[in-house]
C-alpha cells in the first residue's frame, strides 16, 4: 500500500465501549482490553500527514516497532542491573551504565516495578518469561516483608534500607497506593487471594484517611495550614479503583462506585479560570487558594489526569465526560506546557506568569512526556480528531530525540530547558521502573489496536 494514501477503516464503537477502533485500552492502573461487537459501523478515514495533509500508516507502523524496541530495551536495562539477589527488592539509584550508587530503597518504587512486571507478563506473550515472574515474586516478598512500618498497621515506609529497615515515612498515601498495586497485580498473576484481600483491605484504610479522618498519616494540624484538595489524591485513588475493579465483576464495580464518582468530580474541580486553566491545588469545596499554591500548574500531572478520564468516559459511554477530559485535561495543558522556543513540557507553570518558585520549573522532564504519549494517543484512538494524532506526533518526536540513551539503555529523566541531559543517572528516589515501560507498553497496544483495524 501506498505510503501517501488514505485508507478507509471500520470503526466499531459502542454507547458503552468507546475507543481504539472497537477496543478499550485500560491498561495504566488500569484495565486490560475488551473487544464488544455493537450494531454501528462507522467508516472513517484514517487521518494523517503527507502531502495531502495525511499520515501513513506506515508512519504508525514505524513508532510502533520503535517503541516496542524502547520497551525491550528497558526491561532488559531492569532486570538487569536493578535486581538485589542477596536481600530481595529493587535497586533504583541505578548510573547511566548500569552502576548502583546508592542502596536506599524506595517503596513508590519497589511497588510500581512489582506492579509493572505483573502487567507485562501478565498481558504480553514475549514477557511471559520466568525470570520477570520471579522478580516480581521477590519484588512482592520484600514489600510484604518490609515495607509496612509496624505489624498490625498499614501506613508503609516511604524509604528502606537495602535489607529493609524504615529509614523515612512520609505523611501521605502514596507508599500504600502502589503497595495496593503491587498486591493486587501480584495475586492476580499469582492466583494469591490472600493477597488480593490484603490489597482491598489497605484500600479502604486508603479510603479513611482520606475521605474521614487524616490524623493517621502523622501529619500535625496546624493553625496556618490551608484546607487542600491536591489532584494527585483523586487521580491515584480513581486509578486504584480502576486497579482492583478490573475483571473481578458487577459486584466490586459497585462496591467502589461511589468513590469512582467522587474521584472524577474531585479532579474536574481542578478545572479554574473560567475553564483556561487546570491547577495543581484548589480548596475542597474547588475553590482557587491565594499565592504561589493556588497558582501552580503542573502540565504532566493534568495530562495523566485526562487519560485516566478518558478511561472512566470510554467504560461508562460517557461523551461529555470524554469531551471535557481532552479539551481541559488533555488540550489545554499541551497548549500552556509545551516550551514553543525549545520543545517539550515545562514541569511547573504559575498560572498568572510570575515564575514558578519550584527550582526544577523549566527543565524537561521524562515522566511528563510519557503522560502525554498516553493522553494523545488515547485520545485519537477515541475520537479519530486528526489534531490529536499530529500532537501525538510531535511529542513523540521531542521525546524520542532527547530522552532515549542509545548506547546504555533506557531513558535519561531530566533535561535542561533547551532538551540538555543535566542528570545522566537513570534511576533514582523518584525515577524507576514505571513511567517509561508503561507508555512504551500502552502506546503500544493502543498501536496495535489502531494497526489491526485498518486491516480488516
Amino acid at each position: 500500500m501506498c505510503a501517501n494514501s488514505s485508507l478507509l477503516i471500520a470503526v466499531i464503537t459502542s454507547s458503552r465501549c468507546i475507543s481504539s477502533g472497537h477496543v478499550t485500552v485500560r491498561d495504566g492502573c488500569c484495565r486490560t482490553r475488551t473487544r464488544t461487537r455493537t450494531r454501528t459501523l462507522f467508516l472513517h478515514r484514517l487521518s494523517v500527514f503527507g502531502p495531502e495533509g495525511t499520515m501513513s500508516v506506515v508512519k504508525l507502523e514505524e513508532y510502533r516497532e520503535r517503541i516496542r524496541k524502547e520497551l525491550d530495551s528497558a526491561v532488559d536495562f531492569w532486570l538487569k542491573y536493578s535486581h538485589d539477589t542477596i536481600h530481595g527488592g529493587f535497586f533504583t539509584c541505578i548510573g547511566r551504565d548500569g552502576k548502583v550508587y546508592d542502596e536506599l530503597k524506595y517503596v513508590w518504587l519497589q511497588g510500581r516495578q512489582v506492579w509493572m512486571y505483573c502487567r507485562l507478563y501478565r498481558t504480553m506473550d514475549r514477557f511471559r518469561r520466568p525470570e520477570i515472574l520471579e522478580a516480581a515474586k521477590a519484588g512482592g516478598a520484600f514489600l510484604r516483608k518490609f515495607a509496612r512500618v509496624s505489624s498490625g498497621q498499614w501506613k508503609c515506609a516511604f524509604c528502606l534500607t537495602r535489607d529493609g529497615k524504615a529509614v523515612k515515612i512520609q505523611r501521605t498515601i502514596f507508599s500504600e497506593c502502589f503497595y495496593i498495586m503491587a498486591m493486587d497485580e501480584l495475586s492476580r498473576v499469582l492466583g494469591d487471594k490472600d493477597m488480593q484481600l490484603e490489597a482491598e483491605q489497605m484500600m479502604e484504610q486508603l479510603i479513611y484517611w482520606v475521605k474521614e479522618d487524616s490524623s493517621g498519616l502523622g501529619r500535625p494540624q496546624l493553625p496556618g495550614d490551608v484546607p487542600t484538595n491536591s489532584m494527585a489524591v483523586p487521580m491515584m485513588l480513581l486509578c486504584l479503583v480502576q486497579q482492583l475493579t478490573d475483571g473481578r465483576g458487577q459486584e466490586v464495580v459497585q462496591k467502589y462506585g461511589e468513590l469512582a464518582s467522587w474521584c472524577v468530580q474531585q479532579i474536574l474541580q481542578h478545572i479554574q479560570r473560567d475553564g483556561t486553566a487546570v491547577l495543581e491545588n484548589v480548596s475542597p469545596e474547588g475553590a482557587e487558594l491565594p499565592g504561589c499554591q493556588g497558582r501552580l500548574q503542573n502540565p504532566g500531572h493534568a495530562l495523566e489526569a485526562g487519560w485516566f478520564l478518558l478511561q472512566v468516559s470510554a467504560e461508562q459511554g460517557d461523551t461529555e465526560l470524554r469531551q471535557t477530559a481532552i479539551n481541559k485535561f488533555v488540550e489545554l495543558p499541551y497548549q500552556k506546557g509545551w516550551d514553543k522556543e525549545h520543545g517539550g513540557l515545562f514541569y511547573f507553570l504559575d498560572v498568572d506568569g510570575h515564575c514558578p518558585t519550584q527550582l526544577e520549573w523549566s527543565m524537561k522532564l521524562w515522566w511528563p512526556h510519557c503522560e502525554a504519549l498516553i493522553a494523545f494517543l488515547m485520545a485519537y484512538s477515541q475520537t479519530k480528531k486528526p489534531e490529536l494524532l499530529e500532537t501525538f506526533s510531535q511529542v513523540y518526536e521531542y521525546t524520542f530525540n532527547h530522552f532515549p540513551d542509545a548506547k546504555n539503555g533506557e531513558w535519561f529523566g531530566y533535561l535542561t530547558q533547551e532538551g540538555k541531559v543535566t542528570l545522566d543517572f537513570k534511576g533514582g528516589p523518584f525515577k524507576g521502573f514505571f513511567h517509561v515501560p508503561r507508555c512504551l507498553y500502552m502506546c503500544e497496544r493502543i498501536l496495535d489496536d489502531l494497526l489491526a483495524y485498518t486491516k480488516d
